[in-house]
C-alpha cells in the first residue's frame, strides 16, 4: 500500500500478490484506469474479479459516450442487463431493445412496454416520436412493432413523411413478416395513401401483391386512366370493360363530353342531350351513321316540339332529310298539325315555312315508297298531309301577286276539303276572308256563317249543335275534330259577326254555294249524283272538267286555263317564289308538261 502511495504500482502489485491479496492489486490498477494490468492481475490470480475489471472499464468508455466498447465490455463480463441498463438511461432504446433480443429475451415484452410508455410520456405521440420510436424498432429487428410504428404516423401536416413512414410500413411487411400480415399492412396502406393523392403508390403497392383490381381502382381513383388501361390490358384482361365503364363514367361526370366521344360516342350524344347541347350533339351525329343521326335528330325535334318551336323541328328535318321511321311519325304529324294551326301563316311572307313543310313530307313520302310502310295508311295520310302543304305554299305564293288573287282564295276554299286534318275555325275564317275579298259574297257568308258556329260550338265544347245543310251533297266533311281552341282572335270574329248580321238584315244574298254544269257546289271534287271524282287542280285544288293538262305521275293533273294563267303571272312578275311553285311541281310530278310555256 506504501508502494502504491508512491506511485510503484508494479512493485505494489508484486507485494499485494506474495501478500496474497491479488484483489487489491486489481483494485489498484481498476482505481487507475490501467484496464490492461488490472485485467492481466484479474485473469491470472483473481479470476472472480475479472468480470469487475471490465464492468469498470466499460463505465469508463460510457463517459466518453463510447457505447459501442462499453456493450463489448459488459458482454465479455457477461453482464447484458448492465449494458440494456446503460442504453435505457442514455435513451439508446433500440440498443436497448437488441441487447435484450439476444441476451435476455425473457424480458424483452416488458422491455417493449416501457419503452412505448417512455416514448408517450415523452410526448412521443407527436410525430416525431413515432417516427424515431419506428426506426429503432426497425433496427432492433422488431419489424412487426416498427410496422405499427410507422402506421401510426397521421396528420402530420406532412403528405411527404407520412407517404414515407407508410410505404416504409408496407416494405418492410412485405419483406419480412408472413404473408398474411403484410397482405393486411397493404390493404390499409393503399387506402391511406389514395387519401392523401398518392394513387400511383398505391397502385404499386397493390401491384407487389398481385391484387389487380385494386391497383386498378387506385389508378381510376387517380384518374390515371391510361395507366389503369395498360394493367388491365397486360394483368387481367376481363378488366378492360371494367376501365372503359369508369372511364366513361368519369368523362360524363365531368361533362368531359369532347373526349368521351372519342370513347364512346353513343354515351356522348346522351350526354349531350343531358347538358342540353343540341348543337353540339346534332353536329356529332351527323358524322356518324343515318341511324344514329336520327335518333338524336327526332330526340331534338320532340325538345323543340315540347317548347312550341315546331319551326326549327321542322328545319332540323328539311336539313337532315325525313327518314321513313315509323317512330318519327307522330313528330311529323305533330310538326304538320302545330304549324296548320299556327296564325300568321295565311300570307305571302310565310310562303317559305309552308315550302318547307312542303318539302319534308314529299321526302318523306318519297322514302316511304321504298319502305315496308309503302302503301299504309300512315303513308295516305302523309301524302294527303303533303297536298294540303303544298296548297297552303302554292295560296302563300299566290299571295305575293296580285293577278293570282283569285288563285289564292280557290285554295283557301279547297282546303276546307281536307278540314278533317286542319283546325276548322281557322280554314272556314280564311275560306270566307278570301271569297269577300275577291267579291264571291254568297261563298263568304256561308263559310263565314259556318265559322261562326263553330266558334260557338268550340265555346260550348261540342259540334253537336252544327247544321249541316249548307254542305250537303259537297266533300266538305261533317265529322270533323273539334278544335280544342279558338284559332281566330276575339277582335276578328266580332268583324264577321257585324259583317254576317249586317248582310242577313239586307237579305240580298242567296244562301246558296254556286254550282257548275255538273250541277254540284264548284270546288266539290265529287258529283253527288253520279259517285264520278274529278281531279283537284294541282295550282287551285279546284276539280278539273276539261281542257286537263296531264303529268307523268298518276293522278296530277291541272286546269289548263289556271295552269297558264300561273305561268303568265310567272312571265310577268319573274315571283321567285312562284318558280319554286314550279320547280316543286316538276320534281312531284315527273317533269312539267312540254305545254308549259304555250301562251295561247
Amino acid at each position: 500500500m506504501y508502494l502504491e502511495d508512491e506511485g510503484k504500482f508494479e512493485e505494489a502489485e508484486a507485494e499485494f500478490i506474495r501478500a496474497g491479496k491479488p484483489k487489491e492489486a486489481v483494485l489498484m490498477f481498476v482505481h487507475n484506469q490501467d484496464w490492461e494490468a488490472a485485467q492481466r492481475v484479474a485473469e491470472a490470480h483473481d479470476p472472480d474479479s475479472v468480470a469487475e475489471v471490465l464492468v469498470g472499464q466499460a463505465r469508463g468508455a460510457l463517459e466518453e459516450k463510447d457505447f459501442q466498447k462499453a456493450e463489448g465490455l459488459l458482454l465479455r463480463a457477461q453482464r447484458p442487463g448492465l449494458a440494456l441498463n446503460y442504453y435505457k438511461e442514455a435513451g439508446l432504446w433500440s440498443d436497448a431493445l437488441r441487447i435484450c433480443k439476444d441476451y435476455v429475451p425473457g424480458q424483452l415484452e416488458a422491455l417493449q412496454e416501457e419503452y412505448e410508455r417512455e416514448a408517450t410520456k415523452k410526448g412521443g405521440r407527436g410525430v416525431e416520436g413515432l417516427v424515431e420510436q419506428a426506426r429503432q424498432w426497425e433496427q432492433a429487428g422488431e419489424y412487426g412493432r416498427a410496422v405499427d410504428c410507422y402506421l401510426k404516423v397521421r396528420d402530420s401536416g406532412s403528405g411527404g413523411l407520412m407517404e414515407k413512414c407508410w410505404m416504409k410500413a408496407a416494405e418492410l411487411s412485405i419483406k419480412f413478416l408472413p404473408p398474411q400480415r403484410s397482405l393486411e399492412v397493404v390493404r390499409v396502406v393503399g387506402p391511406q395513401l389514395i387519401g392523401i393523392g398518392k394513387h400511383s403508390a398505391a397502385a404499386e403497392l397493390y401491384l407487389n401483391l398481385d391484387l389487380v383490381k385494386e391497383a386498378i381502382d387506385a389508378f381510376i381513383e387517380g384518374e390515371e386512366w391510361n395507366k389503369a388501361k395498360r394493367v388491365a390490358k397486360e394483368l387481367d384482361p376481363r378488366y378492360e370493360d371494367y376501365v372503359d365503364q369508369h372511364y366513361k363514367e368519369f368523362l360524363k361526370n365531368q361533362g368531359k363530353v369532347d373526349s368521351l366521344v372519342g370513347v364512346d360516342v353513343v354515351a356522348a350524344l346522351d350526354l349531350y342531350v343531358e347538358q342540353g347541347q343540341w348543337d353540339k350533339c346534332i353536329e356529332t351525329a351527323t358524322k356518324q351513321n343515318y341511324k344514329i343521326l336520327h335518333k338524336y335528330v327526332a330526340l331534338y325535334a320532340t325538345h323543340l316540339i315540347r317548347e312550341g318551336g315546331y319551326a326549327q323541328a321542322l328545319a332540323l328535318y328539311v336539313q337532315h332529310g325525313a327518314p321513313a321511321n315509323p317512330q318519327n311519325f307522330n313528330i311529323y304529324k305533330r310538326i304538320f298539325t302545330d304549324m296548320v294551326s299556327s296564325p300568321g301563316t295565311n300570307n305571302a311572307e310565310a310562303y317559305h315555312s309552308w315550302a318547307d313543310l312542303r318539302d319534308v313530307l314529299f321526302n318523306l313520302c318519297e322514302n316511304l315508297v321504298k319502305s315496308s310502310e309503302a302503301n299504309s295508311a300512315a303513308h295516305e295520310e302523309f301524302e294527303m298531309m303533303l297536298l294540303i302543304a303544298h296548297y297552303y305554299a302554292t295560296r302563300s305564293a299566290a299571295q305575293s301577286i296580285k293577278q293570282l288573287e283569285t288563285v289564292a282564295a280557290r285554295l283557301s276554299i279547297s282546303l276546307l276539303r281536307h278540314t278533317q286534318l286542319l283546325p276548322a275555325d281557322k280554314a272556314f275564317y280564311e275560306a270566307g276572308t278570301a271569297a269577300k275579298e275577291v267579291g264571291w259574297e254568297n261563298m263568304a257568308f256561308i263559310f263565314l256563317n259556318r265559322f261562326l258556329d263553330l266558334t260557338d260550338a268550340i265555346e260550348e265544347g261540342t259540334l253537336d249543335a252544327l247544321d249541316h245543310s249548307d254542305f250537303q251533297d259537297t266533300d266538305i266533311p261533317f265529322e270533323v275534330p273539334l278544335p280544342a281552341k279558338q284559332h281566330v282572335p276575339e277582335a276578328q270574329r266580332e268583324e264577321v259577326r257585324d259583317w254576317v248580321l249586317t248582310v242577313s238584315m239586307d237579305q240580298r244574298l242567296e244562301q246558296v254555294l254556286p254550282r257548275d254544269e255538273r250541277g254540284v257546289y264548284e270546288a266539290s271534287l265529287v258529283a253527288a249524283s253520279t259517285g264520278v271524282r274529278a281531279l283537284p287542280c294541282l295550282i287551285t285544288g279546284y276539280p278539273i272538267l276539261r281542257n286537263k293538262i296531264e303529268f307523268k305521275r298518276p293522278g296530277k293533273a291541272a286546269n289548263k286555263d289556271n295552269w297558264n294563267k300561273f305561268l303568265m303571272a310567272i312571265k310577268t312578275s319573274h315571283s321567285p317564289v312562284c318558280q319554286d311553285v314550279l320547280k316543286f311541281i316538276s320534281q312531284w310530278c315527273g317533269g312539267l308538261p312540254s305545254t308549259s310555256f304555250s301562251f295561247q
